[in-house]
């Protein structure tokens, strides 16, 4: 049976991993927030041998289709997937062992703006809590920027998004960064991504 499979993610998983493998060194831990499908952990480990990848999702139905990705990808370096709902002030949130060793990335991709903005309060103390202290938090995903014209697209997907929940919408990149340094992380690098998305860096201040 063919495993669920995001369009999204298969679009963009070439450009983000481009980024990735420019920003990151041949080895570290990777705690990935929002797998989803799974599909961006099985294709970013595959591609980066050196790198153990930790998914998570707040929604544990996905597991296995998580695990089932990976193993079409041959990523062995792929952990068992974990529950994790950034809110919570204990990562992960499934009642099992905390996370102990740091990791030297924090990757998330399409949370922020299909999530209530204590999402993004969340992932910033989170991230602050779990790095190592050159560790990254890279986000992925489309954002409102103050001097910079919104695309028509955009604005489109920002309206549906409020109408299918008024919690949710695309967030102003200004305002995350203010989130990210009250947990003292701050952005280090932006990237014009395709399809008018952005891959932001955030490190320790």
């Amino acid at each position: 049976m063919p495993l669920p499979h995001s369009p999204a993610a298969e679009r963009n998983r070439a450009p983000i991993l481009a980024r990735l493998q420019a920003l990151l060194p041949p080895t570290g831990r990777a705690l990935e927030i929002a797998s989803g499908t799974g599909q961006h952990a099985a294709h970013f480990a595959a591609a980066l041998p050196g790198w153990a990848w930790q998914p998570t999702d707040a929604d544990d139905a996905l597991f296995s289709t998580i695990a089932g990705w990976s193993r079409a990808a041959g990523a062995s370096n792929v952990l068992p997937p974990r529950r994790l709902d950034v809110r919570e002030g204990d990562w992960p949130s499934d009642g099992g062992p905390r996370f102990g060793t740091p990791f030297d990335l924090v990757f998330a991709a399409n949370l922020l703006h299909i999530s209530p903005w204590a999402c993004c309060t969340g992932l910033m103390q989170g991230a602050a809590r779990h790095l190592s202290p050159a560790g990254l938090l890279v986000t992925y995903g489309p954002y409102l920027e103050d001097d910079v014209p919104t695309a028509p697209g955009n604005l489109a997907f920002d309206a549906d998004l409020r109408a299918r929940d008024p919690a949710w919408g695309l967030r102003r990149l200004a305002d995350v960064a203010q989130e990210a340094g009250r947990a003292g992380l701050a952005l280090r690098e932006r990237h014009a991504m395709p399809a008018n998305n952005l891959l932001l860096v955030f490190s320790r201040g």
